[in-house]
């Protein structure tokens, strides 16, 4: 913290730079400024110092202990120069800093030295660079300032022996407190006495200094019942009484209030923000041991106030100080006087609406009788006494009553459920004493020890004898008033250390006003010289602060030519650099000039100049000899032309902003695109005065006929920013139109217009889409595939395109009416023809797109092009083509498409094809043209087997599910994997084809056929109408209740579907769906909240289960681990921690074990931890098989079959089986990679979707 604190510093290094947009420059650092007006320092915060600031500026502003360091002479101490030596004598109380530093100086010259800085340099606030460098070695923490002033005050009396000044912190600060405790039977004394150098009292609980300091040294403490305290002199256990007094008072009182304490219940640290009073004068004669002498030795004047801004884990420090030397000027700017007498005189008028709340609620409170009133009674009361409520007036301020009177715990007694209030006896008696003018005393005590010492009060300073308060903060230094303590008394910015002084310490006259009083003549000599070397930099500063460079242009070195100067030789040579005050005048500056240049001969003319994309050009002469630099607007950088006025190089210049030249860039297309997208015209810039008439500049650019347009953004914007010049905007100027520097202007001949809509006034195409397409010809046969650019538009006609393609490709001609233009996709795809009379806009092709020539006529633009395929698998219907008209309903399209497909009878229906490429929406409305139901070019439909079912009702595809027989024991586990494949390949017959033949005797599923019932019938009807097929006759089921229904995923059991009586239609089953009914052995109605499971235990020392059973488990309560292991355990007798278990998933042949659960987990914290098993990663539902170990029997944690291995061995195989099948595909050149079968894939649109009623 000190150490090198105060080393001194003179180098004021800043990297502030002046001016406002000026370039760089090396110039001397500003120095920093003189002091304001209050003519005092403050102190720059380094980072965490404010503490640290406070405190130092308390101890300047004791005129005492900054004399009594400055009567220590340089003989005695040595200098600051002579401690920086290795071999300085060091005070041996450098080690009382401890934690805070290394010392490498001794304190008091330090002090000194800072002292001497502070009054007599003259600065705004001392930066102090070098003063915390300690400090922000400690990590910019902010530290105690009670602690900072017993550290320092210890170094300084460590160091300071063997010097005159050896007892300088005790003559200043040292007092003593005795402690006295008084046998009540012998009356034996027994006494401790305890030095101090500043005093700690509570905040908590009291209401101000006077009540703390009486319960600190009036109070006593007493001894009796079970506490009772051994007297020496009787040698037994005695009552006795325990007291403590001020014995010795020091000339200045350091007073620390305890602000921070710790909430045990809260286990946290908080600061106390209650109401603290403190006097600015104060009488400590009820407090000291000896009350003999006159009340003036006993008087003190409060001078500093140490103040702290936040809460207990960090916050800011700044100080309230009574300037006693009256050093600074505290006279408030002229300005405000008239508005502070304004707000003095409403204050003293509007004196009794501005009342502390307490004494008003202690007014009420005295007039009752009753010894608890309720807190709303007493809000009552106040509102019929002042008029005013307490939320209207004191709420904002205060806080809510209740809490208001729950914050003065020491004033206000409240009821146990905090519904009553009154007043503690203490307070009723010492406000009823103070109403009436006498002596403040304690009930308990019987002496005559006065509180305040009213009956004699000292006589009041003059108004102008020391009592002007100033607000240190920081760097900060400003002027209050007296009465602006009082805010300090409580909140979060508080007071936190209190400094009195003796009231009989006065002051020598000629100290007043005088900061050199007392400081010693080195000191003087040093701060003199360190002022004058202030105001050196300043002034250099300032002449920095206000020089210029301006950067002259000379006319010998320039040539005029394309409407600008321009520098005949390097840019370097032709300029010259002036630095210049901008406070001289324009004929110093013409002078400097003309001395530069010594072979100047003629007139001299001085002209404000710009560099512009064209060259420099020259704006308004520079007049006015008499007129400063500054007032004529030469800025840092401004560019001056030094010339005759007339002409540069024998050529005449124009001058001004009018004849601003201006750049543009000249476009024209170019006569033939053959290079890659946008490089179709060439590009030239040319310069123009911005006075310039566009009849000028069309003379000069566009041929006979020509057109010109603009665009003010440059050329890459779309071409409707493209506007025509019209013949009546002829006359206008350059400037007038819109026109500046890098502006674009297209020039288009005669036979170019065709691009132009001249009466619109815009490009029909811009010149970015003028480019081309690819053209690749499929009409040929075996031989190789050519393909060519063409030229186009977005406006060209696809049947120009085809013509000029045709041509390029040197085919037959007549092959025109017998050909089409086909996109062709990122795959290779051929996509839907483009119809010819459609152009490269409306047929949404980009520019550079491939389009493939093949056979066929295209469709018109009142036709569609439209895939088909039987069935929605690719690999059992080939994708074909047909050509329709746009106006054709749904039944004459599907006539077409059977036709072509070779398919007859009318049990036929079409489908959309969805995302999935799969059959999807049916095309409901047999009536309807396709161009109603927006049946698009380029659309794939699906022919689908049956007839469309009527509105409102389904058709259903209906599956039988048998019990599953399990394998019986020693049957071979390939023949069981092989038989499940033959099952699963059995299964992939679609619904929509015939009933496939009888099922094996072995599968879980046979279909037993197709029901049509209506959207409004209940899931009993359905399984009702189930049992009525041919296939499900010879099952016996006495109820529905006794069925069990899902719906097919993947041809296997999906969703359960529960609730008999809920109505099809609610469970939004779709048009593709297909149900399997489950005969039980039992009724069943399973709840929304039971899940069903197929557990089934493994068989000991086999890698095999027994046959599954159905498990219903309750999953209201929660679905977890821990419960599903209970639930499993149970149905086998078994103890929890005896079994594992795990989710088969069959589609991989893999199972997942469920084994978090851990004996050691609390249940309140395996509530909080275990994720629902409905979640990832077991996604656990309805049907899902689990595998259940007895660990009893068998402890192998393995469920995997041999089953399971021989089906990931063919699961990998096909995979590999397909993935070489791929490879050889793309190597074949036979099967060139655009020829392989792809999925369709429809152009992308706006995805529009349709939602039901929201419940």
């Amino acid at each position: 913290m000190f150490g090198d604190l105060f080393e001194e510093d003179f180098s004021f290094i800043s990297n502030n730079h002046y001016g406002k947009g000026k370039k760089s420059k090396p110039r001397e650092s500003e120095p920093p400024a003189p002091r304001d007006f209050t003519n005092l320092s403050g102190i720059k915060n380094q980072g965490g110092t404010c503490y640290l600031n406070s405190l130092l500026q308390t101890l300047l502003f004791t005129p005492e202990f900054r004399e009594a360091l400055f009567s220590l002479g340089p003989e005695e101490l040595g200098t600051l120069d002579d401690s920086r030596k290795p071999d300085a004598k060091m005070g041996s109380g450098s080690l009382a800093f401890g934690k805070y530093l290394k010392m490498i100086q001794p304190v008091e010259i330090t002090l000194d030295w800072v002292s001497s800085w502070c009054i007599l340099l003259d600065l705004d606030m001392d930066s102090m660079a070098a003063v915390c460098r300690e400090e922000q070695k400690m990590e910019m923490r902010q530290h105690d300032v009670q602690e900072l002033n017993r550290i320092l005050f210890s170094a300084l009396e460590t160091s300071l022996v063997g010097t005159s000044g050896h007892d300088l912190i005790n003559r200043l600060y040292h007092g003593i407190v005795v402690n006295q405790i008084v046998c009540k039977e012998c009356k034996n004394v027994s006494e401790r006495q305890e030095d101090f150098l500043d005093l700690t009292v509570a905040v908590k609980g009291v209401a101000g200094l006077e009540e703390a300091l009486w319960n600190m040294y009036v109070e006593e403490e007493y001894f009796e019942n079970d506490n009772l305290y051994r007297c020496g002199a009787c040698d037994k256990l005695v009552e006795a009484s325990k007291s403590a007094k001020l014995r010795k008072l020091p000339p200045f009182l350091t007073i620390s209030l305890l602000r921070f304490n710790f909430d045990f219940e809260k286990c946290e640290r908080y600061k106390e923000t209650s109401c603290y009073t403190f006097p600015i004068q104060i009488n400590l004669k009820p407090f000291c041991e000896q009350t003999e002498m006159d009340d003036s030795e006993y008087m003190y004047e409060l001078f500093s106030v140490i103040i702290h801004k936040g809460g207990c884990y960090g916050g800011h420090y700044h100080v309230y100080i009574r300037d006693v030397d009256e050093l600074g000027n505290w006279q408030l700017q002229e300005e405000e006087n008239g508005l502070i007498e304004e707000k003095a005189l409403r204050d003293t008028e509007n004196a009794k609406d501005t009342e502390n709340p307490l004494a008003v609620l202690k007014g009420i409170l005295l007039e009752e009788e009753a010894k608890q009133i309720p807190v709303d009674q007493l809000g009552q009361k106040l509102l019929e006494k002042k008029g005013v409520s307490w939320n209207k007036k004191y709420r904002k301020q205060y806080g809510p009553l209740r809490k208001y009177l729950q914050n003065h715990p020491q004033i206000f007694q409240l009821s146990p459920d905090g519904n009553k209030v009154s007043l503690k006896e203490t307070h009723k008696l010492l406000f009823k004493l103070d109403s009436h003018g006498q002596n403040l005393q304690s009930p308990s005590q019987k002496n005559d020890v006065q509180w305040n010492c009213e009956k004699n009060p000292p006589r009041p300073r003059a108004a102008s004898a020391g009592c002007h308060w100033f607000d240190l903060n920081d760097s900060k230094v400003q002027p209050i008033k007296e009465k602006d303590i009082e805010k300090q008394f409580q909140g979060k910015e508080s007071a936190y250390m209190l400094f009195y002084r003796k009231a009989q310490l006065k002051r020598p006259p000629e100290a007043r006003g005088n900061p050199r009083y007392q400081i010693p003549e080195h000191l003087l000599n040093e701060m003199n010289a360190a002022n004058t070397e202030l105001q050196k930099k300043r002034a250099e500063c300032d002449s920095a602060n206000n020089g210029i460079d301006l950067h002259l242009h000379l006319s010998s070195c320039y040539k005029f030519h394309n409407g600008a100067l321009h520098p005949s030789l390097s840019w370097k040579e032709s300029v010259v650099d002036l630095t210049i005050d901008r406070r001289k005048t324009l004929g110093d500056l013409r002078q400097a000039v003309f001395q530069m240049l010594e072979s100047w001969e003629g007139d001299m003319v001085l002209s404000m100049a710009k560099p512009l994309p064209a060259g420099l050009h020259l704006y308004q002469v520079l007049d006015g000899d008499e007129l400063t630099l500054h007032g004529i607007g030469l800025a840092d950088g401004a560019d001056v032309f030094v010339w005759n006025g007339k002409e540069v190089g024998g050529t005449k210049v124009l001058a001004g902003p009018e004849h601003e030249p201006v750049v543009l860039n000249v476009l024209r297309l170019a006569e033939h695109n053959e290079g890659s997208k946008g490089q179709h015209f060439s590009e030239a810039q040319h310069v123009f005065s911005c006075s310039t008439s566009l009849g000028q500049l069309h003379s000069a650019l566009a041929p006979a006929g020509g057109i010109i347009l603009k665009n003010g953004s440059g050329a890459e914007t779309e071409a409707k920013n493209w506007e025509v010049f019209h013949e009546e905007d002829m006359k206008e100027t350059v400037r007038s139109v819109g026109l500046r520097d890098g502006c674009s202007v297209l020039i288009l001949d005669s036979h170019d217009q065709s691009f132009v809509n001249v009466a619109s006034g815009n490009l029909t195409a811009f010149t970015y889409d003028i480019s081309w397409l690819q053209v690749k010809n499929f009409c040929g046969g075996e031989e190789e595939e050519k393909h060519v650019k063409i030229t186009a538009t977005i406006e060209t006609v696809m049947s120009d395109i085809k013509m000029k393609a045709i041509r390029e490709l040197q085919l037959e001609e007549e092959l025109a009416n017998k050909s089409c233009l086909r996109p062709v996709s990122g795959n290779g795809k051929l996509l839907s023809p483009v119809p010819e009379d459609y152009t490269v806009k409306e047929a949404e092709l980009k520019m550079g797109s491939l389009l493939g020539l093949c056979r066929g006529k295209a469709p018109t633009s009142t036709q569609l092009f439209l895939y088909f395929m039987v069935g929605s698998d690719q690999s059992c219907s080939p994708e074909m083509e047909i050509v329709v008209e746009e106006t054709a309903s749904v039944s004459e399209c599907l006539n077409l498409m059977l036709e072509k497909s070779g398919l007859s009878g009318d049990n036929w229906h079409l489908r959309r094809l969805d995302w999935c490429y799969e059959a999807g929406e049916a095309l409901s409305q047999e009536n309807a043209t396709l161009k109603e139901l927006n049946v698009c070019r380029g659309d794939t439909l699906v022919i689908t087997e049956g007839k469309l079912p009527e509105k409102g009702f389904l058709k259903i595809p209906i599956w039988w599910l048998k019990p599953s027989s399990h394998k019986k024991h020693g049957e071979n586990a390939q023949d069981q994997v092989n038989g499940i494949t033959w099952k699963m390949e059995a299964l992939q017959v679609s619904a929509a084809a015939a009933p496939p033949e009888p099922t094996h005797p072995g599968l879980d599923l046979c279909y037993a056929g197709r029901i049509e019932i209506a959207g409004e019938a209940s899931l009993e009807d359905l399984k009702m109408q189930a049992l009525t097929l041919p296939c499900c006759q010879e099952q016996v089921v006495p109820l529905p209740s006794f069925l069990r229904a899902w719906t097919m995923d993947n041809k296997r059991p999906g969703k359960l579907l529960r609730d008999n009586k809920r109505r099809l239609s609610d469970y939004r089953l779709g048009a593709r769906v297909e149900i399997c009914i489950e005969p039980l052995q039992e009724e069943e109605n399973l709840g929304p909240q039971e899940l069903l499971l197929r557990v089934q235990m493994g068989i000991p020392g086999e890698r095999d289960y027994s046959s599954s059973w159905d498990l219903v488990w309750d999953i209201s309560k929660e679905c977890t681990t821990w419960a599903l292991r209970q639930r499993v355990a149970s149905h086998y007798c078994l103890p929890v921690d005896k079994i594992e278990i795990a989710k088969y998933f069959p589609e991989r042949f893999e199972w997942l074990p469920i084994s978090s659960w851990t004996q050691q987990i609390s249940k309140r914290k395996r509530r909080k931890k275990q994720a629902s098993l409905q979640s990832a990663p077991y996604h656990l539902k309805d049907g899902d098989i689990i595998g259940v170990k007895n660990l009893l029997l068998d402890d192998t944690k393995d469920f995997s079959t041999v089953r399971d291995d021989i089906g990931k061995e063919k699961q990998r195989q096909l995979a590999l089986e397909k993935r070489k099948s791929r490879q050889e595909h793309v190597q074949d050149p036979l099967f060139p990679e655009e020829r392989l079968p792809t999925k369709p894939r429809k152009p992308e649109v706006a995805l529009s979707i349709s939602v039901g009623v929201f419940r």
